[in-house]
């Protein structure tokens, strides 16, 4: 399975990253759409544990989230099933999950679970940097790069923190807010993105709300990779031959490559 930095590491190539949750709609459609999400021009693939107080994320996921959980999706499932993917797709995958899950599970047990299973990075958007270098340190030790966000009222200390520390890439979340589809991008988010490449040595990729090929396009011309979420799952609600899914991906893919 390739590393998250020999995806970055391709000439002229804006890696394009889905988001889902672990177990919606079910563990066995999991198991399909990731490959299909491989098949059909992805990267990277964001793995999300569901958890009962999801707070970065809008209805959508959090929607999804609640139904896996009610399918009895922990994050050993989550593990097991990562394991069995790392055996049918190269691209890498990476955790999105909340601290009190890792914790509870202990950091060292949960970084030697991820490494057995073909996860290479988390990201965690309640951990905050101040305090995440015990993580940090295990992360490091099996491999796995810990992914910190930045949001668009984040200070110039808080960006050059970031900077410092988060290995893989820096998650930009485009608003102020949750996940979720949105009309637009954020007028200021170009400006956002310079500020950080002017601190960060890190490959910059941007989430929360693009949910169009136009949109996609648009923060490819900005950013080294282009987040897509809550759209997939909205997908995956309404279509479930999957098939949707396929030619958004397709859509997106040719929307960036087009840079």
């Amino acid at each position: 399975m390739k590393t998250i930095n020999s995806i970055f590491k391709q000439p002229n190539h804006i890696a394009l990253i889905p988001y889902i949750t672990v177990g919606y709609p079910s563990i066995e459609s999991t198991l399909e759409v990731v490959s299909i999400l491989a098949a059909n021009g992805c990267d990277m693939v964001e793995l999300g544990i569901p958890f009962s107080d999801p707070l970065a994320d809008g209805a959508a996921i959090q929607n999804a989230s609640f139904q896996a959980l009610k399918n009895g999706v922990t994050p050993a499932l989550c593990l097991e099933v990562a394991k069995e993917l790392s055996q049918e797709i190269d691209i890498p995958m990476v955790f999105m999950t909340y601290l009190n899950p890792v914790f509870n599970y202990g950091f060292e047990p949960f970084c030697q679970a991820c490494s057995n299973s073909g996860i290479r990075g988390l990201i965690i958007p309640d951990l905050p940097p101040e305090e995440s270098s015990e993580l940090e340190s295990i992360c490091h030790n099996h491999n796995v790069d810990l992914v910190y966000l930045l949001a668009p009222t984040s200070t110039e200390k808080r960006i050059k923190l970031v900077a410092s520390k988060s290995s893989g890439f820096i998650y930009l979340v485009s608003v102020a807010g949750i996940t979720g589809v949105r009309d637009k991008l954020p007028v200021g988010l170009e400006a956002f993105v310079s500020k950080v490449r002017n601190v960060a040595k890190q490959p910059i990729c941007v989430g929360f709300g693009i949910s169009t090929p136009a949109q996609a396009k648009q923060v490819a011309k900005i950013a080294d990779g282009v987040i897509v979420g809550s759209r997939i799952i909205q997908l995956l609600e309404a279509d479930n031959s999957f098939a949707s899914v396929a030619i958004f991906i397709k859509e997106m893919r040719q929307a960036i490559d087009e840079i």
